[in-house]
């Protein structure tokens, strides 16, 4: 039998999908597309132009587009977020600079959480068995006093436990129990979360 040479890959093959027949008609954005392009022509000015530290212009922004957002929240100016109505934040949560919440589901984020700086919460994908690429979409939930440190990509349909630790540029594509510090590609727990009281 002839072994495949994985070292010098195929490019020219026949494609085994057909983005021609690529349809997201079923899918439900939540809001009419005027408004979906209204949120979007508001996030790329407003978001922008407002300083650093005026977070709560931000907060009262995505508030104002169905975003349900608590008290004390800090989102930077260069988050973007796709749909702001599948979006809920708690109480004196951080989201970081370029953090880019992807919100084709529903996202749910605890309270005193941190996201830090370039990390993407994914909430879509598509069916790779499927010649038309169908559109697959699941939430993402991240528990009360988690911290994703920078960089971290979070898959659709994940669940970070309350207080776990991701460590920066991890990947993670299964749940993480509560109070635990994981880290790696794929992201796996490797020890247990300590609080020192000072």
């Amino acid at each position: 039998m002839k072994q495949t040479d994985l070292s010098s890959p195929l490019l020219d093959t026949e494609p085994w999908i057909d983005l021609r027949n690529y349809d997201q008609s079923e899918y439900d954005r939540g809001r009419p597309s005027w408004y979906v392009l209204l949120w979007w022509f508001v996030q790329a000015i407003a978001f922008p132009v407002t300083l650093h530290n005026f977070s709560s212009i931000r907060c009262t922004i995505l508030r104002l587009f169905g975003a349900k957002i608590g008290k004390g929240v800090i989102i930077r100016p260069t988050a973007r977020i796709t749909y702001p109505w599948k979006i809920e934040i708690g109480d004196y949560t951080w989201i970081g600079d370029d953090v880019v919440l992807y919100s084709l589901d529903r996202i749910q984020i605890g309270e005193h959480c941190v996201i830090s700086q370039k990390c993407y919460l994914c909430t879509g994908s598509h069916d790779i068995s499927d010649r038309a690429f169908a559109l697959q979409t699941e939430p993402i939930f991240i528990g009360n006093g988690a911290w994703v440190a920078t960089d971290c990509f979070i898959a659709p349909g994940v669940k970070i436990g309350a207080n776990a630790v991701i460590g920066g540029r991890s990947s993670v594509y299964r749940d993480i129990p509560a109070a635990q510090v994981a880290f790696g590609n794929p992201c796996r727990p490797r020890y247990e979360r300590k609080i020192v009281d000072s």
